[in-house]
């Protein structure tokens, strides 16, 4: 059974995992995608810091410590040294819907063109494509979430159409990339670090400013004023940073570098595998 600790430390997750859960869903990214990269981070994790005598963790004591089995465990873990971390086992089933619109000779046309698919009748049908590699989802629901992530086009005759094969709801991931990878990912190093006893006398600064009585009227206002304050400090702790990035240009060390930065949390990546701030 969870104890105190952990039901307040899992429910300030699902707070955090909402708004997370959200964007993820507007990009066409749904739980069995998550799920997989986070049983990799688990095995990840587990498998480097929990190592004895300076080797890996093995695979009994990380399926002992993340919950997996020991196959499951395995699995990732060669994935991971294949190079394919982020790659799914299988494709999700709008992703997989889509796939199979595009490439199998049922739903194409002579020339490999997806064909536009009346609903339920006639074959081939889109309710018979989703009912054949949609799993368990209703055709009809199936059709909804497509048309909602503007890969699929219900034409006037009630036809369907398909217009992308990449079920990506998001116009501009790029900014979705850059405050996951710049963003949460720096804010979870600096959390990380503080909880670690063996840290705790050397704290990172991990703040922030709030308030719950704010009229609706303020709230423009502040947002602007708020916006303003926090580029202004963001911009002169770049500068601050831009000088020492000049003065390690200029002298001959040959120390080890790491990334460095204030969100506003400070944090340090020593991390050779995110590249993130390369």
């Amino acid at each position: 059974m969870q104890n105190d600790i952990q039901r307040q430390i899992l429910g300030a997750m699902l707070l955090v995992l909402r708004p997370i859960a959200r964007a993820f869903l507007k990009a066409g990214i749904g739980y069995r995608e998550f799920a997989e990269i986070s049983k990799t981070a688990f095995v990840d994790v587990a498998g480097k810091d929990y190592g004895l005598r300076g080797r890996p963790t093995n695979i009994s004591r990380v399926a002992v410590m993340t919950g997996l089995t020991r196959k499951e465990v395995r699995r990732i873990r060669d994935k991971t040294e294949s190079g394919d971390a982020i790659e799914m086992t299988k494709l999700a089933p709008m992703s997989q819907v889509m796939h199979r619109w595009f490439t199998e000779g049922e739903y194409t046309s002579e020339n490999g063109v997806p064909k536009v698919l009346d609903f339920d009748s006639g074959d081939p049908s889109f309710a018979g494509l989703v009912k054949k590699y949609g799993g368990d989802i209703p055709p009809g629901a199936m059709r909804t979430e497509l048309k909602r992530m503007g890969v699929v086009e219900e034409l006037e005759s009630g036809q369907l159409k398909a217009v992308s094969r990449s079920v990506v709801g998001l116009e501009n991931h790029e900014k979705f990339v850059r405050g996951l990878a710049h963003v949460l990912y720096p804010a979870a190093l600096s959390l990380d670090h503080n909880i670690d006893k063996d840290r705790s006398e050397n704290p990172w600064i991990h703040v922030s400013a709030f308030t719950h009585s704010v009229g609706e009227h303020d709230v423009r206002r502040i947002r602007r004023v708020c916006s303003d304050k926090a580029s202004g400090l963001v911009e002169s702790v770049d500068d601050f940073l831009a000088a020492y990035e000049t003065l390690h240009e200029v002298s001959d060390r040959d120390d080890e570098c790491r990334a460095v930065g204030v969100g506003v949390f400070y944090f340090e990546d020593e991390s050779t595998e995110s590249g993130i701030f390369e």
